[in-house]
């Protein structure tokens, strides 16, 4: 006899886990679990999964940032305007400059200079975390909700590339990666011309090529899918982040994004597995500086630069107040998925690793802080 009330309560929490990123969460809690009781049966697992999860499994994470950002360039994307656009991105310039600088500031007065090549970790903002924030902050319809998404998205646009140009993953030889790269181009290029819809072709393809020509040339591979996803074929206009219409639309990008929506959730509990397992005795200064930039650099740099934007002429969503984006500031500074990343890529195994992860871990206490600030100044969802 089967219980479809069971089913239905299964596939609730199964969506709810998705949602919320629960499994990301879980394996970041079990790696610091079990990093604390027992480091030496911990570390060579995490040094022995590094490579799969970090340089391929997280090429498909990067691809389904890249689609939002590539939609929201679309007609009716956030980023279609340049003049509804241009504040949010002056924002997420300026919330990554500050932090960035206070970083370095903090790392130089504590007398770290080993820590300077982690400038960029606290420029990070976990999109679907400090989105997640936001909805409980705000009430529905209010323009804070799409200024810090399309803040956001902003923000990960400029860290791939931040990531691409300053982050190399080994010595850097331009030629080979031209060689492949040129290729991985025109291949995805002509599968468009074509009108082929099948995503495998141009992920596994053209995709694949490009993987190549990042690992091999020293840059991060796993930003293979970021200039391939581009020439999929896509939707004439944006329904906007996380619309309902994605679940059902026909084009090649969306149904790239279904299927691997909930691989990319078990690969994140394994990002999680691998990289949060840190002692807890590894807090340090760069576990300071990383936090203190995030939760105080972060929402300065992004009012002081929307500020700015709003005196030069530019027009910020109707009805937000200087209150509104320094609670957003503060949501932004919830680092934690592409913070760890950050981290990983900056530093070596050793100290200065281990304290800017922890750091990175922490920042998440930016969602509880944003809402107690938000509901001292009496928002309410």
């Amino acid at each position: 006899m089967t219980d479809p009330g069971g089913r239905s309560r299964v596939r609730a929490l199964w969506t709810f886990a998705f949602d919320y990123s629960l499994l990301l969460i879980a394996g970041t809690i079990t790696a610091l679990v079990w990093a604390n009781v027992s480091y030496r049966t911990y570390q060579p697992v995490a040094h022995a999964l590094h490579f799969a999860v970090n340089d391929v499994g997280m090429v498909f994470f990067f691809a389904l940032a890249t689609k939002e950002i590539v939609e929201a360039t679309l007609p009716g994307g956030a980023l279609a305007s340049r003049r509804e656009a241009a504040v949010p991105v002056l924002a997420a310039l300026g919330g990554m400059i500050a932090p960035a600088t206070l970083y370095a500031s903090q790392a130089m007065l504590a007398g770290r200079p080993e820590l300077l090549p982690g400038w960029a970790i606290p420029c990070a903002t976990d999109i679907a975390f400090s989105y997640l924030a936001a909805r409980v902050i705000f009430p529905s319809g209010h323009p804070a909700i799409p200024f810090l998404l399309l803040l956001a998205i902003a923000d990960d646009a400029m860290g791939l590339v931040v990531l691409a140009l300053f982050y190399p993953s080994a010595p850097l030889s331009l030629l080979r990666f031209a060689l492949l790269m040129i290729p991985a181009l025109l291949l995805a290029a002509a599968l468009r011309k074509a009108r082929r819809v099948s995503f495998w072709e141009y992920s596994l393809g053209a995709g694949g090529l490009s993987w190549l020509a990042l690992y091999l040339g020293g840059f991060h591979p796993a930003l293979a899918l970021v200039p391939i996803l581009p020439f999929m074929p896509h939707a004439a206009r944006d329904d906007g982040i996380f619309a309902a219409r994605e679940l059902s639309a026909p084009d090649t990008m969306n149904r790239f994004a279904r299927w691997w929506r909930v691989p990319v959730q078990f690969i994140l509990f394994a990002f999680g597995l691998v990289n949060a397992g840190v002692p807890l005795s590894s807090v340090g200064p760069g576990t300071w500086a990383v936090l203190s930039s995030l939760l105080i650099g972060k929402p300065l740099g992004i009012v002081a630069a929307t500020f700015i934007g709003v005196r030069l002429g530019l027009r910020a969503p109707g009805g937000l107040r200087c209150a509104d984006t320094v609670v957003l500031g503060v949501a932004a500074g919830i680092g934690f998925t592409v913070a760890l990343f950050f981290a990983t890529a900056s530093f070596a195994p050793g100290p200065a690793l281990e304290e800017a992860k922890m750091g990175a871990l922490l920042s998440f206490v930016a969602a509880p802080l944003a809402i107690l600030i938000g509901r001292a100044m009496g928002l309410r969802r």
